[in-house]
């Protein structure tokens, strides 16, 4: 280093015209050396020092903006701002800044045809010796107010770590007065310095982020687990109750659903919901995209993506940062924001491939503009070990349906076997068919289950009576397979042409459910097991009564759909998706359950 101090005092003009000795030049750059150059890297090492010493459990942009503001104090600058590159739309997004008032600057602008995108396609420094003759800086006018005529330009990068997620990169840029300034290559590089080691600081934040993301993460895997242990199974909606609170520090909810995507791509479906019984939609569980602009843009793409006013739509997410001002609410949401507080509205994806068939929809109180990809994965792998553990839910669900139908097929097969052995067989040959039908019906019915768990049959008009009479017949050979002897059975009035238009398996199901939860009701020392429907104005009704009481403070769990048992949960859900009602009240000796569907319109 002395060498090529001395090197440099030797070639130097203005020392030349002094016709210095080796000497004294050798003499002059040893003092140079060590108490200026010393001096020098001491004040770079400090302010280094400063930098890494930033906290990383400060925010991202305030770790940014702490940068920015020692970068101007050793610099002597004036001001700095820093902007991150957005590769989803191309554009640099303003991410903080030091003596530069955020709101004065473009939220957004194009990387192309500006400093800050020639510095992130470099990847290098770049001078601007006077702002205004510099054809990439767009916003003079701004600058102009606040006197800076020049700035250096330094890349920074936030680290990626992952092969699939590559280094986020941006800018510092920090200003001055001075017009047609000559920068040092000093300062250039102790500037470039400065920002390298902020994504040291920068690293550390995202370790720690990472840390709190699989912490996070064990519990909400941990809470399933233990919930899929329990020997009554997983019921999803006790899930999402346990871990809602555990996601208050990404976001302040005021209620959250779980939505499907219908297979023709048209309509979505409520599958759960936090608290219960929310009127996020004053349509129902059931309801067509087109009518929700919000979620046309999620599931099929129809805005561009970017940072807007009052929206944000990202490969990750979409948030509506003003429900009431977002042209993407429609006016049901609206109302619901306005009615319960909501001033930010999310919505999660949940792909499997690279189709959505699920998503998440977070009814925020916070005023949020923006999410960081680490909340967003979070918020995403709950969803997805929520969708994970809904589907074992549905298989639970269909295992339990396999007993009607098992011990129907098992009855009447003895029957037809024992009638088989009559000597005459004309007589019996009706009941034997009647039996068969049965039995190949249930069958299939099996088959369908097992082979298409997740498949409820195409809706369809069908006559409430009918179905209901024809699983009280199923319900009554379980009975005699439990020998079940002292339970009488009684079909009251039966009215027909009670049309309702539903998934046909679905009704059987619930019935078979009631019928079973009903027959189970009744003591051991026996009882009655009775049915009734009929028409009450554009509703269509049944009734399924046992003796056997059930205790008062039950009831109001039961209409609500606070039950532990599965078969109940079942009967909810169908009846909540036909925007039906379930009732259910005692007398002396016998309870009472009934059920209220509309009827079909035509």
């Amino acid at each position: 280093m002395h060498e090529t101090i001395a090197n440099y005092l030797r070639s130097n003009p203005v020392l030349a015209k002094y016709n210095l000795s080796v000497k004294e030049i050798n003499n002059l750059a040893g003092y140079i050396r060590k108490y200026f150059l010393s001096a020098q890297v001491e004040e770079v090492i400090k302010a280094v020092e400063d930098v890494i010493s930033i906290s990383p459990t400060l925010s991202w942009k305030e770790i940014l903006e702490t940068v920015a503001n020692k970068v101007v104090g050793f610099l002597h600058a004036e001001a700095a701002t820093i902007r991150i590159f957005d590769p989803e739309t191309n554009r640099l997004v303003a991410f903080g800044s030091y003596r530069y008032a955020e709101t004065e600057r473009l939220k957004n602008i194009p990387a192309e045809k500006s400093v800050a995108g020639k510095v992130i396609k470099s990847g290098k420094s770049y001078i601007v010796p006077n702002i205004l003759l510099e054809p990439d800086y767009l916003d003079k006018d701004v600058v102009k107010r606040h006197g800076f005529n020049s700035l250096l330009a330094v890349p920074i990068s936030i680290p990626g770590f992952f092969e699939d997620k590559p280094d986020i990169l941006g800018t510092i840029q920090i200003y001055y007065r001075e017009a047609d300034r000559e920068f040092e290559p000093l300062e250039v590089t102790t500037a470039e310095l400065l920002a390298r080691r902020a994504s040291y600081v920068l690293a550390k934040k995202h370790i720690l982020e990472l840390q709190k993301l699989n912490i996070l993460k064990e519990k909400i895997v941990e809470k399933i687990f233990v919930k899929l242990s329990h020997r009554e199974g997983i019921k999803m909606k006790d899930v999402f109750k346990l871990m809602i609170p555990e996601l208050v520090d990404i976001i302040n909810i005021e209620s959250c659903s779980l939505f499907s995507i219908s297979k023709d791509r048209e309509h979505v479906q409520i599958e759960l919901e936090y608290p219960p019984g929310q009127e996020t939609h004053n349509k129902g569980c059931i309801f067509a995209i087109k009518d929700h602009p919000y979620l046309d843009v999620l599931i099929n793409g129809t805005e561009k993506r970017g940072d807007y006013e009052y929206e944000r739509i990202n490969s990750s997410y979409l948030l509506i940062k003003d429900p009431l001002r977002s042209e993407l609410s429609n006016e049901e949401l609206r109302r619901y924001a306005s009615k319960h507080n909501v001033n930010s509205v999310l919505l999660i994806p949940l792909k499997v491939g690279k189709e959505v068939n699920y998503f998440l929809v977070f009814y925020a109180t916070d005023r949020r503009q923006e999410f960081t990809e680490q909340e967003i994965e979070l918020l995403s792998f709950f969803g997805k070990e929520i969708m994970k553990a809904l589907r074992i839910e549905k298989l639970h669900d269909i295992l339990h349906d396999f007993k009607n139908p098992g011990v129907a097929i098992a009855g009447f097969a003895k029957r037809a076997k024992r009638l088989l052995g009559e000597k005459n067989l004309e007589v019996v040959k009706e009941k034997i068919e009647e039996y068969l039908d049965i039995v190949v019906s249930e069958a299939i019915r099996m088959q369908e289950i097992a082979i298409y768990p997740d498949v409820e049959g195409h809706e369809r008009v069908v006559d409430l009576t009918e179905v209901l009479k024809s699983r009280f017949r199923i319900n009554e050979e379980a009975i005699k397979e439990q020998k079940r002897i002292n339970i009488k059975l009684i079909q009251n009035a039966l009215e027909k042409g009670l049309f309702i238009y539903c998934y046909p398996f679905a009704l059987e199901r619930v019935l078979d459910n009631l019928l079973d939860n009903a027959t189970k009701a009744i003591p051991e020392e026996g009882g009655e097991l009775s049915i009734k429907s009929y028409k009450s104005g554009d509703l269509a009704c049944f009734e399924i009564r046992n003796t056997g009481k059930i205790p008062t403070e039950n009831m109001e769990q039961i209409r609500k759909g606070e039950v532990k048992g599965r078969g109940l949960n079942i009967i909810y859900r169908f009846i909540k998706s036909m925007q039906g009602h379930i009732e259910v009240f005692t007398d002396s000796d016998s309870t009472t359950f009934q059920i209220k569907i509309p009827l079909y319109a035509g």
